[in-house]
């Protein structure tokens, strides 16, 4: 698949490689960036801290790439979909994140392993998901051999790897719960986002007929990416067409059941990937349903991920990489609004 460039990588060149100890060792100080209170990108701030120690069925990795996603911001400023605003407290911390070192998602090298684990070894390339225990962005992370971790291959950078989970796992795991089908209408809101662009590229794998919901300055991208037409959404309001769909995905909470409700074929599904609780809780209307709810983190999903990747029928979107010094301007970017796919910080430069 040949996309259009990319927006370039911020030039940054001057921050250091991260430290490889040996393998057989885990490092007894890392540098990791803390999330002391909920605000602002300003409240990350660089921490030397004591290092992991992993246990007999832990995984040790060195972390080249980790995604900055709308989670982690999300998380950090507590913007959180309506309604989920004293469950989020709850689930993160009251007064400020229960654990400070956010990231969900990472690429890198297995520096150690349990002595239960199995499949794994030092010098291994994974990309794997820490979920909602985070800590992927520091140096070093652990990983329970039993969370989804899996080899990269070597079709795919570290950047690309560590893009690769967010938006697909949501992506695949919505598409299978509305058992999207070859030949079925498909709308695909926030297109051109790291859920977007990984959903418009698995409903066209299974040969679904895509539309996708972009702004004017993503739509080569999203047409690249596989939708049949798309929508500049600055231009046109797909609610006021005569178009249907059997399916209407909203990537960015930017719709409700109801107001897509008109648009929906009969027995159509409106996918809320980051919907409010009331769209949680929506009851079907006549044969129509909306679907929510959190997307599970699954090995087989990832490894599913990995080997459409691999055969080239899946590619991840990177609109920007900063390094890991840089983090703290990797959530402002996110925080816009505007990033194409998935924002990923690097030890610089990648091996």
């Amino acid at each position: 698949m040949t996309l259009p460039t990319p927006m370039p990588d911020t030039p940054h060149t001057s921050a250091a490689p991260f430290a490889s100890p040996s393998a057989a060792h885990a490092p007894t100080t890392l540098r990791a960036w803390v999330c002391h209170d909920y605000g602002g990108a300003e409240v990350l701030e660089l921490q030397t801290r004591p290092g992991p120690t992993p246990g007999p069925r832990d995984v040790l990795v060195r972390v080249l790439a980790a995604s900055v996603s709308s989670a982690d911001v999300r998380i950090r400023t507590q913007n959180l979909p309506r309604g989920f605003g004293l469950l989020g407290r709850l689930a993160f911390g009251l007064a400020r994140p229960r654990q400070p070192v956010l990231g969900t998602d990472v690429a890198g090298v297995v520096e150690a392993v349990g002595r239960d684990v199995q499949g794994f070894q030092p010098g291994d390339a994974v990309l794997g998901v820490a979920g909602v225990a985070m800590g992927c962005h520091a140096e070093y992370c652990v990983l329970p051999a039993t969370k989804p971790l899996v080899h990269k291959p070597a079709r795919l950078s570290f950047v690309e790897a560590a893009s690769l989970p967010f938006g697909g796992l949501a992506a695949l795991h919505f598409l299978n719960k509305a058992q999207v089908r070859a030949g079925e209408r498909v709308l695909v809101i926030g297109a051109s986002g790291a859920v977007g662009s990984a959903m418009v590229q698995l409903a066209r794998h299974r040969g679904a007929l895509v539309t996708g919901v972009c702004s004017a300055g993503n739509v080569a991208l999203v047409l690249a990416l596989g939708a049949h037409d798309v929508v500049d959404y600055t231009a046109q309001d797909f609610t006021q067409t005569a178009q249907r769909w059997d399916v209407i995905a909203d990537t960015v909470g930017a719709s409700s059941f109801a107001t897509c409700l008109a648009s929906l074929n009969e027995h159509g599904r409106y996918l809320s990937v980051a919907g409010s609780l009331m769209e949680l809780l929506a009851r079907p209307r006549g044969t129509r349903r909306s679907i929510g709810g959190p997307a599970p983190e699954r090995v087989q999903d990832l490894q599913m991920l990995v080997d459409l990747a691999r055969a080239g029928a899946l590619q991840p979107v990177v609109d920007r990489t900063y390094p890991f010094t840089d983090l703290p301007a990797a959530h402002a970017y996110v925080e816009t609004g505007r990033k194409r796919g998935a924002v990923v910080v690097v030890a610089w430069p990648e091996p």
